[in-house]
């Protein structure tokens, strides 16, 4: 790659390089998702102008007192959580993929959203006293659970018997999905009516009825769980020269390895715990990052979390507004266009092999 292309950054003994479309890029995208946000906080049955939206956010008193509980209650905690969402999906996708070196590997093809949607439920229908900050340390677990079995079951062998399998991990991801499926909708059918009612949130996959709350519980995760993602996004581009190579650098394989998937693993596990179960992100931002800033885990990774914000938060206003009053979940809207795109990849796949 060109040099030109890259801008290098000194602070001390500590350099930093980027790649030169990595900001224009990022800027794009947050400028998009902020349009998006206007719109998807203005828009409703009860409509307020882009321009009364703003001067809502930044705290002008306006005639009408109806516009700060719209904007700052209903609908602002909505859209952050959905952007957020995105943003952890596509980070987890795009770490998923790299450590796999498959691109059709994702949280929600590997079973990973399945084994975190699956405590989450488990939790609300068998131990419905158990407090809201369990949620996400359950879902945790049932997602680290999930990817666990996944390394046993595909990894590892296909790693000891000379390369990755890409076709064997997603039918083993496919299987583990199936099989927690039939768990959580067994969980469903004999589960008190009440706590059913709640656990079909996660299976939705919808941020409706979000609020402050949702916002506070995931964006500290996602802070510190991208800020390490991208620390350890150098790890990635060693592990995809292949793992002689790797280890001819001096990396730690297992070590690596085990602390990437379980970044990759607490982002998948944090959208559960608010939005259930959106599919299909996890694997669509990554692809369109590495359009966008190529293949360098450095910029691809904060790239997809941004790709996936945009796509999550326009989902979600697009589900709200498109069939006013009635409401199509955010996760519908994504599966739509991630499913033909889903085949497209194994289509390209085929023809290359």
């Amino acid at each position: 790659m060109n040099s030109s292309q890259w801008i290098v950054y000194h602070a001390g003994k500590i350099s930093l390089r980027v790649d030169r479309r990595i900001p224009r890029t990022a800027a794009g995208l947050i400028l998009a998702a902020l349009i998006i946000l206007v719109l998807h906080v203005g828009i409703g049955e009860y409509t307020i102008a882009p321009m009364d939206v703003l001067r809502t956010i930044i705290g002008q008193q306006l005639g009408d007192q109806n516009f700060h509980f719209v904007v700052m209650e209903l609908r602002m905690p909505r859209a952050l959580v959905a952007w957020l969402v995105g943003a952890a999906l596509g980070a987890s996708g795009a770490l998923i993929q790299g450590l796999t070196r498959n691109p059709l590997a994702s949280p929600d093809l590997t079973g990973v959203t399945a084994g975190a949607s699956a405590a989450a439920v488990t939790l609300i229908i068998f131990l419905p006293q158990t407090p809201d900050f369990w949620l996400p340390i359950a879902a945790f677990c049932g997602g680290l659970l999930i990817a666990a079995m996944l390394y046993l079951l595909a990894w590892r062998d296909a790693s000891s018997a000379g390369g990755d399998s890409p076709i064997r991990l997603i039918l083993v991801g496919i299987g583990l999905s199936a099989a927690l499926g039939a768990f959580t909708s067994f969980a469903l059918t004999f589960g008190e009516l009440w706590y059913v009612q709640r656990a079909m949130m996660w299976l939705t996959g919808s941020v409706y009825a979000t609020d402050w709350v949702d916002v506070n519980l995931i964006l500290p995760w996602l802070i510190v769980c991208l800020l390490l993602a991208v620390y350890g996004a150098r790890d990635l581009n060693a592990l995809n020269l292949g793992e002689d190579i790797a280890q001819g650098l001096g990396l730690r394989l297992t070590f690596k390895r085990g602390f990437l998937l379980v970044l990759s693993v607490a982002l998948a596990a944090i959208t559960v715990t608010v939005a259930g179960i959106i599919g299909f992100v996890g694997l669509i931002a990554p692809h369109i990052a590495r359009r966008l800033v190529g293949t360098m885990h450095e910029g691809l990774v904060p790239t997809a979390a941004f790709v996936g914000g945009f796509i999550v938060i326009l989902a979600d206003f697009i589900g709200r507004t498109i069939l006013q009053p009635t409401e199509i979940p955010c996760g519908i809207i994504t599966s739509i266009v991630g499913v033909p795109f889903f085949v497209y990849l194994l289509w390209k796949r085929e023809k290359i092999s």
